[in-house]
Parts: structure tokens; C-alpha cells; sequence
């Protein structure tokens, strides 16, 4: 399912690399994003989790692992994805109609080559040109 997580996170690291040596709260992050802190701390956990961010326990702030150059799109929507699939199918379509028997195994296979080439585009695409962009505009 297509949910905000991927460009929430992107938000945040955006955040941590254009205020780089200043300690940034979760609730400041928060406020520029517009959630809740708990968000940004459980996709900031994600993050860290997948080698993106690093920060010391007990003291506000993290700091990203490489340069926002080598962080490609498709590793920040990797950490933050709980679950691999773009779309999901609606269940027990009905057996007997010929549309309904087989539009499963027809979906699989657009929905497949779709997610290939989203993640594709994302692994072209850094964290260096959301940059760039954020700047140009």
C-alpha cells in the first residue's frame, strides 16, 4: 500500500543534512513535518536500523552515515517499508467469473514489473538531489 512513510523519511534526513552539527529534536523534526514526534523517532529507529542514521543514546540529535550522495532513494524506502509490496490485491475475488478466476495471477505480474520500476527510478535517485532540488526551488 502507498502510504507517506518513504517521503516522511526523506523529510527527515533532508532535515539532519541541511542542519548539520546542530542537534535536532524529534519535536523539532516533528514540527517541520508536521506528525507526531513518535513518528519521526519510530522512522528515525528504521533509519538507524538500516545503516542510514546514527545518534547517541540519551542525547537529542543523529547524524547521517554517508554523504546524502551515496544515499540512494531505494535504501530509505528499503529501512521504512514494513512490507515489500507496492499494491495489494483485493481477496476471494469469485472463482466462477471469468474476470474474477483470473485477475490475481494477471495483477501479480503488472504489479511486479510496477514495483521494479518504481525501485529502479528510487535507486537512480539520492538523497543529494532531493537536495539539489530542495535548493533550486
Amino acid at each position: 500500500m502507498i502510504n507517506t512513510r518513504l517521503s516522511v523519511a526523506i523529510h527527515i534526513l533532508a532535515l539532519i543534512a541541511t542542519q548539520q552539527g546542530k542537534a535536532l529534536s524529534s519535536d523539532f523534526i516533528a514540527g517541520s513535518v508536521n506528525t507526531n514526534p513518535v513518528v519521526v523517532r519510530r522512522l528515525s529507529s528504521l533509519l538507524k536500523k538500516a545503516g542510514i542514521l546514527t545518534s547517541k543514546p540519551g542525547q537529542p540529535g543523529a547524524k547521517l552515515i554517508k554523504e546524502p550522495e551515496n544515499i540512494s532513494l531505494l535504501d530509505v524506502y528499503k529501512a521504512v517499508q514494513t512490507h515489500d509490496d507496492l499494491f495489494s490485491i483485493h481477496e476471494k475475488p469469485n472463482p466462477r467469473c471469468d474476470i474474477g478466476s483470473r485477475i490475481q495471477v494477471t495483477l501479480d505480474t503488472t504489479f511486479v514489473r510496477v514495483q521494479q520500476a518504481m525501485e529502479q527510478e528510487l535507486a537512480n535517485q539520492t538523497l543529494g538531489d532531493i537536495l539539489n532540488d530542495l535548493s533550486n526551488t
